[in-house]
C-alpha cells in the first residue's frame, strides 16, 4: 500500500498539472494500474478485516468475562475490574493459557459495545 504522500502527488499531477496517467506513472516510478487505482479513490482505502478474529483459547472463558463486565457496570468506575485483573483471575482460577493482549482486546471491544 502506498503512503498518503504518493496519493497526493499522483492526484496533484493528474488533476492540477494535467499530466496523463502514463506520464505520472513514469515520473513517480509506479505502475499505471496503481495510478488508476489511486485516481479511483479520493483517499487511500483503509484496511478492512474480512472476518472477526478467532480466539480459540478465549472461547471457553467468554461467558465468564461477559458476566464479570456486566456485574461491574453497577459499580463505580474506580471499583470495576481492569482487563489485567480479569486476565489474572482467568489464569489463576480458570486455567486460561492465553495472553494478556487477547483478554485486553476482547474487554475493550465489549466495553465499546456497551
Amino acid at each position: 500500500m502506498y503512503a498518503i504522500d504518493i496519493y497526493a502527488e499522483v492526484r496533484h499531477a493528474i488533476l492540477v498539472e494535467r499530466r496523463s496517467m502514463r506520464e505520472t506513472a513514469r515520473l513517480l516510478g509506479i505502475d499505471r494500474k496503481t495510478v488508476r487505482k489511486i485516481m479511483d479513490h479520493d483517499a487511500p482505502p483503509g484496511y478492512q478485516r474480512v472476518s472477526a478474529p478467532r480466539r480459540p483459547k478465549l472461547g471457553p472463558h467468554v461467558r465468564a468475562i461477559d458476566r464479570m463486565l456486566k456485574n461491574d457496570t453497577s459499580k463505580p468506575p474506580a471499583e470495576r475490574r481492569t482487563a489485567r485483573q480479569i486476565f489474572e483471575y482467568l489464569v489463576e482460577k480458570r486455567g486460561f493459557s492465553g495472553g494478556l493482549t487477547t483478554v485486553k482486546d476482547y474487554v475493550r471491544a465489549r466495553q465499546r459495545q456497551a
